[in-house]
């Protein structure tokens, strides 16, 4: 027996988007990044690779950046001092704690930073893309965490790792631009 047209297409349309959905898992509130302002000053800390992908967290670190000032968010830029990340990131623990420390003596309100849990191609026939991040902004002044966000997206074996990681960090970071 054969299905209606209207029912076999709605049908596969709901596969296609389930499938689609699949790809991508995504975990952040929109209601805490409502209430930071704006307008006051930020920044884009380091952040942290835990990949062995090489220089993974710059990459992360610099999409943020075009981001965040492609919406109208002002930053004031984190020093280049050519060691936040050699060929692999190695265990700084006061690397925070320093880069936390610059952010008050600029009085930036907001910092931005995170961790790339993931980026990489995958093994396989396809060799998908896939990026993993966690993003958090610190109210500079107190050190607490205000705002957090995490998720994870694969591409199609077409795509390109960093197409992906900035389809990601842009679903991520859309609710500090709203």
């Amino acid at each position: 027996m054969r299905l209606p047209r209207r029912l076999e297409a709605a049908l596969l349309t709901t596969y296609a988007v389930l499938a689609l959905n699949a790809c991508a898992v995504m975990d952040h509130s929109d209601t805490a990044a409502a209430a930071l302002d704006k307008n006051a000053s930020w920044t884009v800390l380091p952040i942290a690779n835990r990949t062995e992908t090489p220089q993974a967290g710059l990459r992360a670190s610099a999409i943020a950046q075009s981001l965040l000032t492609s919406n109208g968010i002002q930053l004031t830029r984190y020093p280049d001092t050519g060691d936040e990340e050699t060929l692999f990131d190695t265990a700084k623990p006061d690397a925070n704690a320093k880069a936390l420390a610059w952010a008050r003596s600029q009085n930036v309100r907001y910092a931005l930073t995170g961790t790339v849990t993931e980026w990489r191609y995958k093994v396989g026939v396809d060799g998908e893309p896939a990026v993993g991040l966690t993003f958090d902004v610190v109210d500079v002044a107190s050190g607490k965490v205000v705002w957090s966000a995490a998720g994870s997206r694969t591409g199609w074996s077409r795509d390109a790792l960093s197409g992906v990681a900035q389809k990601l960090e842009k679903s991520l970071l859309g609710a500090l631009t709203k």
